[in-house]
């Protein structure tokens, strides 16, 4: 058993491309979940279409990359308005519903075989994102790796890590500046008790809508890094579970908290990863029966998200605020 490689390629995990992704979805949810109390379980429509909205004006109409990703950003928020007019004003759970329907809806749409001319369908679209890596600083020749024995990137890689992880720590002070102002003390009373803001004089459906906006606007951000990680969408890349991918990270490492999201990014992919590469490692060793390496080889995914789900159901029971939360700042409800 190799222990050198299992560590590194979860540490790579970690601290890449999909870490990356994942703590900006899980960032745009604490803006609606934890900070506001919106129960939003659509959070990877966000992505799709920032994810889409890139690929397409760029591969489909031949626009310019950075025309994509404002194109992709725009009908994440657009997303965000035409989903919270008629839903913000449901009871939560209905809230819950609406929105995965709707990221659903989206993704069926998009990748169904009338679609193919624009979007590829169920075929995918790819494109060029050479304008983004025309600018990476760092050399990518075949021989050119960054990093310490099996926890090493290529230059592309490095480029995509070092612009997503800039970005996470600018949203994040933009986060806490925002949620320390009057403005976010106002969506943490509408979390608390909505019928208690309002009667103070409080806009709680504009309040809300503005987080709705903010969160998906975010989310949209994570599904622009994806398209340019991979140069292309997939409408299975984007399937419901990515959002609750997205609530195990938040409540991993704590909702409502400024780096909890984050930290619970870099926990779940540590966490998927070595669980996956142990049991790769142990699928391959010959002195395991050939019935149980047969049921390890390829179902090391699912047994690491079933892992990762038993992680989460105990810290849930043992320590529902999540590692870095403050328990007496947010109880669940969704009544």
């Amino acid at each position: 058993m190799d222990f050198d490689i299992i560590f590194g390629n979860a540490a790579r995990a970690a601290f890449g491309p999909e870490a990356v992704i994942l703590a900006l979805a899980a960032i745009g949810l604490n803006v609606h979940f934890g900070f506001t109390g919106m129960l939003n379980c659509g959070q990877v429509g966000f992505l799709l279409l920032g994810a889409y909205g890139t690929s397409v004006s760029v591969a489909t109409f031949g626009w310019s990359l950075w025309a994509g990703v404002l194109i992709g950003l725009f009908l994440s928020l657009a997303l965000a308005a035409a989903l919270g007019f008629p839903t913000l004003r449901l009871n939560p759970l209905l809230f819950a519903i609406a929105t995965i329907a709707a990221a659903e809806i989206i993704r069926i749409l998009i990748g169904s075989t009338d679609a193919i001319g624009l979007t590829g369908g169920p075929l995918s679209v790819s494109f060029d994102a050479g304008a983004f890596y025309d600018l990476n600083p760092y050399p990518d020749g075949p021989q050119d790796r960054y990093g310490i024995g099996t926890f090493e990137f290529t230059g592309q890689q490095l480029w995509v890590i070092t612009v997503g992880w800039a970005l996470i720590a600018l949203i994040s002070l933009a986060i806490f500046l925002l949620v320390r102002s009057p403005w976010g003390r106002v969506l943490k009373s509408i979390r608390e008790d909505e019928d208690a803001a309002r009667s103070l004089g409080k806009n709680v459906f504009s309040y809300k809508m503005q987080a709705l906006l903010i969160g998906g606007g975010i989310g949209g951000l994570a599904g622009v890094i994806d398209a340019i990680k991979t140069s292309g969408a997939d409408p299975n890349g984007f399937r419901p579970q990515v959002t609750f991918f997205a609530y195990a990270a938040l409540l991993l490492g704590g909702a409502a908290t400024y780096l909890g999201p984050v930290l619970g990014a870099v926990l779940f992919w540590f966490l998927r990863e070595w669980i996956e590469s142990f049991l790769r490692q142990l699928a391959s060793e010959s002195w395991l029966p050939g019935a149980a390496s047969d049921f390890l080889d390829g179902a090391e995914g699912i047994i690491s998200v079933a892992m990762v789900g038993l992680a989460l159901v105990l810290l849930m029971l043992f320590r529902p605020q999540g590692l870095t939360g403050n328990r007496t700042e947010l109880h669940l409800d969704a009544r």
